[in-house]
Formats: C-alpha cells, structure tokens, sequence
C-alpha cells in the first residue's frame, strides 16, 4: 500500500509565503506525476500544480508567477512554494499522485488527508 502525508499548512497573511510538503511512502515502483489541489468551502476540487515525470510543471492560472511546484525524486516528495498569498487562496489543499507498485502492473491514484491554508487580509 501507498500513503501520502503533507505538512506545511497554517495560517498567514495576506503577502506572505508557505511550503507545503508531501512525501509518498509504501510500495512504490515508479511515480507517474505528483500534483496539489485545493478545496475551499462550497467549492469543487481544482487542480493547483502538477509536476510530471519527466519535470514538466503545469499551473492554474490563478496561481502562475506566485506558486512553484518541485519534486525530489529519490526522497519521493513534492513541494509546493506559495508565495505572495491572497485570501482566495484559503482552502484544504491536497496532495495527489498516480504511482506504480510494481514493473508490471497498473498505476493507481492516491491522496493525501490534506493540510489546511488560511490567508488571512
């Protein structure tokens, strides 16, 4: 089996800057893609950052310029860099990977439990 555990949430003010952390642990073979997202209250899930196997990083648009995904593969964790912080920025944010246990079987998809950010203004 496979976990997923971030850390780094909290709360800050509007401006400032968090990093989140999210380090996968189990039977891991290979890991497809590591990415966040986030879920306010009354919203739907949206992907934040996604980085890929081979480093490429895809981005919402809300979050270009302020946030930066990046990936340590041997300690297979990934980061999220959160700078310049807006209140709309608030939610749950959760850890997703799509990782294969063994050479020869399917990847599946996991989540972490999720960290709480909270931009106060």
């Amino acid at each position: 089996q496979v976990q997923l555990v971030e850390s780094g949430g909290g709360l800050v003010q509007a401006g400032g800057s968090l990093r989140l952390s999210c380090a996968a642990s189990g039977s891991i073979f290979s890991i497809n893609y590591m990415a966040w997202y986030r879920q306010a209250p009354g919203k739907e899930r949206e992907l934040v950052a996604v980085n890929t196997y081979d480093g490429t990083t895809n981005y919402a648009d809300s979050v270009k310029g302020r946030f930066t995904i990046s990936r340590e593969n041997n300690k297979n964790t990934v980061y999220l860099q959160m700078n310049s912080l807006k209140p709309e920025d608030t939610a749950g944010y959760y850890c997703n990977a799509r990782i294969y246990s063994s050479a020869y079987g399917p990847s599946n998809d996991y989540w972490g439990q999720g960290t709480q950010v909270t931009v106060s203004s």
